[in-house]
């Protein structure tokens, strides 16, 4: 029964009007993504890591031929939102990434090498040892300074039901620089995993760390403008979103402590980023503070990017046929790198999402 109803709402989201993006059509606009690239590893033991499944005596048998067609297709669906929006990401965050070797690697890429991305990364003692990072186009971006900002315990949420002397994770990415000489800054986050059915009180957590830095941030330096992104591991209508993070739906619903929450929306009407345990979600965000949203004439501002059945979004959740599977018991997923233990030489279990900022 699970399988049909998730057979039958990836047929409705495939007869929707596919999402795409305007960016072509203001004068100037930038575009800010995220993409979770599904465990890229490279194929050398790093005894710090946990990544013995990802080398080439490992469980996945992770060669070096395995690790270039990853990189391809990564590079590829990046190149093919440039090809769309006629323009590059001007910030594009990432996750599920081993180090900033592979980085390195995918952004020299011939797919995507002429972006010329730099790259913000740092270590995380994350158990699965994956990383978070953001790529930039320094034409576009002059990088100021970040922050890798650890997970903690100081707060009133109950984490009765966690191990916190055993619990690791990945740290909040923070970058701050300026586009167009406007101050921004950037949060990139994978918040703790949904297996076994746990973790809601920690991905709560995760964006009550984001919530608060972030109002610091507002108070350190008024009126920047800041986009939080990540693969939360929950919707945009669970509490770590709506409540810990202030996610609104509607741009009218907005207080100046609140964030624009665009997906949100999109959820309702039936997008979905991935498929978890045969239900549509979409748990790649980006979310824009009060500043973004609401920016004076001649300032930079979130515009409305996908138009379906009448109706405007903010954000683009990016699937083309090739990054779909096409047959077989997950026909309309995303097509990922390994399928019922084998490796089957997909792209990612994620579509990518983004918005676009412009005057």
């Amino acid at each position: 029964m699970k399988k049909t109803l998730a057979a039958i709402a990836a047929l409705l989201i495939a007869a929707a009007v596919s999402p795409e993006s305007s960016a072509q059509k203001t004068k100037q606009n930038y575009v800010i993504g995220f993409y979770n690239l599904e465990n890229l590893f490279d194929i050398y033991d790093d005894p710090v890591k946990n990544d013995q499944e990802y080398l080439p005596e490992g469980k996945n048998k992770w060669t070096q031929a395995k690790y270039e067609k990853k990189l391809s297709n990564m590079a590829t669906v990046i190149r093919t939102m440039a090809d769309n929006n006629k323009r590059w990401h001007t910030i594009l965050g990432v996750s599920e990434i081993e180090n900033r070797l592979v980085l390195e690697d995918l952004v020299s890429r011939p797919e995507i090498a002429a972006a010329n991305y730099q790259i913000v990364h740092y270590d995380s003692p994350d158990r699965r040892g994956v990383d978070v990072a953001l790529l930039y186009k320094p034409d576009q971006f002059t990088y100021l300074d970040s922050e890798s900002i650890p997970f903690d315990f100081n707060s009133d949420i109950d984490f009765s039901d966690t191990d916190t002397s055993y619990f690791k994770t990945r740290d909040i990415l923070m970058v701050r620089g300026k586009i167009a000489g406007e101050d921004f800054a950037f949060y990139v986050a994978h918040l703790p995993s949904r297996i076994g059915g746990k973790g809601g009180n920690l991905r709560s957590r995760g964006a009550e760390i984001i919530y608060n830095h972030s109002r610091q941030l507002e108070k350190e330096f008024p009126g920047i403008k800041i986009v939080v992104m990540g693969d939360m591991n929950d919707d945009p209508k669970d509490e770590s979103m709506a409540g810990y993070l202030h996610g609104r739906e509607t741009l009218e619903e907005m207080g100046r402590d609140d964030f624009f929450s665009p997906y949100l929306s999109m959820l309702k009407a039936g997008y979905g980023s991935l498929c978890y345990q045969g239900v549509w979600c979409i748990y790649d965000l980006e979310l824009v503070n009060y500043n973004l949203a609401f920016a004076p004439e001649g300032g930079l501002r979130i515009q409305p990017v996908t138009k379906n059945q009448g109706k405007e979004y903010y954000g683009v959740i990016f699937k083309r046929p090739f990054m779909t599977t096409q047959k077989g018991t997950y026909k309309g997923y995303p097509f990922r790198t390994f399928s019922n233990g084998a490796f089957v030489g997909g792209y990612s279990d994620h579509y990518p999402t983004y918005i676009v900022v412009g005057k």
